[in-house]
């Protein structure tokens, strides 16, 4: 009931505003004209004052009379004008009357069908106060920030709201939160690698010196900490050391274990660092560098079809011109990274057969292929 009588005021006073306009006509119109009008008989009598004491001459005076006589008269005029004008006619009036009475009238007849004017209210408070398996993760959030509102010194409530931040990409609160449970609970090697990745999405996916630290923060807690390793290995890729940043990818990939969630991302990586590697090597018979933002917005599936067709041209290349060194060191490196190693194992007995196996560059290949995990075939 008391929904409808707010609604019933707030209604009234809304069509007082529009209909008052319309009966008020010209009001403020007369006062202003009347104003001007007593303004301009001060005149005159001031006039005549002057007269009678000889201030101004006879003829002066009527002409300054007959002056402000000629305006009284226009003002006279432009009143009656804006009268005509400002005054709305008597359709008009109706026609405005009918709709302010008519728009609400239906809008009521519409929300009493298809709203629902007798749901309870539900403030805030009351929705917090739910069964948590009853909200929603909005709400849970806004409980969990009500609480550290209240409780700001609640690391273990920081500790539980900073991960929850991090997957809703709410990167810059993810860092505060953190920051708060590391300084309130302690370190740990999960809350410097969050906080670091954390830092790194805040500003874009750069492993800056800040995230770092947070990271080599980390490991010294954990050795063995994936995302840690991980992102490390990111920020020397992001340097380009690709070579480096591939080796250390292969070696992690190597000491995961099968179920972990981090081999894919790795395995990613090595393929990404592929095909910057055939770029930046072999710029000729690799991709450019418009090739490699491209790849950057395809899926996975794509990215690796494309960074396979590459490689693939790269070794059909060969074939038509194997007298290029760098080349084959190129295709051997590129099948290691793709986790070939039979094509790569190929190439390398490939390239050794274009130099000789006595050759100086069939050593530098055998060479560059056991620092990668690939040995000739005897």
């Amino acid at each position: 009931m008391l929904f409808w009588v707010i609604a019933a005021i707030l209604t009234l006073g809304a069509s007082l505003a529009v209909l008052l306009p319309l009966a008020g006509g010209s009001k403020n119109a007369s006062a202003a004209g009347d104003h001007d009008l007593e303004v301009y008989r001060d005149q005159l009598a001031e006039l005549d004052r002057d007269m009678a004491r000889g201030l101004i001459q006879p003829i002066e005076a009527e002409e300054a009379r007959a002056e402000i006589a000629r305006r009284i008269l226009r003002l006279s005029n432009a009143g009656q004008a804006d009268d005509t004008a400002t005054q709305p006619s008597r359709s008009t009036r109706l026609v405005a009357t009918a709709a302010v009475l008519v728009v609400p009238l239906v809008s009521w007849g519409l929300y009493g069908q298809l709203g629902s004017p007798d749901l309870p209210s539900q403030p805030l408070s009351e929705r917090l106060a739910k069964n948590p398996a009853d909200s929603s993760v909005d709400e849970l959030i806004a409980r969990a920030e009500a609480h550290l509102a209240a409780n700001p010194s609640d690391g273990r409530g920081w500790d539980v709201l900073a991960p929850v931040y991090l997957r809703m990409q709410r990167y810059a609160d993810a860092v505060t939160a953190y920051r708060n449970a590391i300084r309130l609970d302690g370190d740990s090697a999960a809350r410097q690698a969050g906080l670091g990745e954390a830092i790194a999405n805040a500003a874009g996916g750069i492993v800056s010196a800040e995230a770092q630290a947070a990271f080599e923060a980390a490991l010294k807690l954990d050795p063995a900490n994936p995302k840690a390793s991980f992102y490390l290995v990111m920020g020397v890729a992001q340097e380009g050391r690709i070579a480096e940043a591939t080796a250390a990818w292969q070696k992690m990939l190597a000491a995961l274990p099968q179920g972990s969630p981090w081999r894919g991302a790795v395995e990613q990586a090595l393929a990404e660092s592929a095909a910057r590697s055939v770029a930046s090597k072999a710029p000729a018979k690799g991709p450019s560098a418009e090739d490699i933002d491209a790849a950057s917005s395809m899926s996975p599936q794509d990215r690796q079809a494309m960074i396979s067709n590459m490689v693939a041209g790269l070794d059909e290349k060969l074939r038509q011109n194997p007298r290029d060194e760098e080349g084959w060191m190129q295709l051997v490196r590129s099948y290691a990274v793709l986790g070939k190693t039979d094509q790569a194992r190929d190439a390398l007995n490939r390239g050794i057969a274009v130099f000789g196996a006595d050759s100086d560059q069939a050593r530098k290949f055998t060479a560059f292929a056991a620092s990668l995990g690939v040995t000739a075939t005897e």
